[in-house]
């Protein structure tokens, strides 16, 4: 497998990381922001979404959006719960992630980080991403307290699409985690898992 992936990227990290748990091989181009790489990637038609993370099987056959593509190499595996209700309640903190998480937590942290969206930075918007973004860092506190995982009683796919946005949020979003113990109990799980890799790993 081949995946193109742009390494600053937590859509693309998440990929990576269940990659690694997995111990699955692959061949890894990385396609960053301004990079003549991410232009050649997007010429040759890598990229069928016009982004990354896509994922080129050996087949041929080709598969984009992080978390389908979480989905595809989670199959039977144990990061995807057998129980139907549970499968469903994995699937609906994906959705979560993707229809809010990802644009507030991750919005915010790309405001700060690349230099072409730093002229949107202004501090009204900024305010008003930490405000929505503490409150759903909340949601995910509230539903930690008192179990270690998102669903149910072991890790699955929504722990760790939720982990490569979350585990960035107060070093690169300026969010403030300590006010979450049991979230931040939660990353530090993810961290202790055998195969763990960091973004930069």
């Amino acid at each position: 497998m081949k995946l193109y992936s742009m390494p600053s990227s937590g859509n693309s990290y998440k990929v990576r990381l269940l990659l690694a748990l997995l111990g699955r091989d692959y061949e890894r181009v990385d396609v960053e922001y301004e990079t003549e790489a991410l232009d050649q990637a997007h010429a040759s038609g890598a990229l069928p979404f016009g982004k990354a993370p896509a994922l080129h099987l050996d087949d041929r056959r080709v598969l984009a959006e992080s978390n389908a593509i979480l989905c595809w190499l989670g199959e039977g595996t144990d990061f995807v719960p057998q129980d139907p209700f549970q499968r469903a309640q994995m699937l609906s903190w994906m959705f979560w992630e993707q229809n809010q998480h990802e644009g507030v937590i991750a919005v915010r942290a790309a405001l700060l980080t690349y230099e072409i969206r730093k002229h949107l930075a202004t501090p009204q918007r900024l305010a008003e991403l930490l405000e929505r973004g503490t409150a759903l860092l909340r949601v995910m506190e509230d539903r930690l307290k008192g179990q270690n995982w998102l669903v149910g009683d072991a890790i699955s796919l929504a722990d760790i699409c939720l982990y490569a946005y979350t585990h960035t949020a107060e070093s690169h979003g300026g969010f403030d985690l300590s006010q979450f113990p049991a979230l931040g109990a939660w990353l530090d799980r993810i961290v202790a898992l055998e195969g763990y890799v960091g973004l930069n790993g």
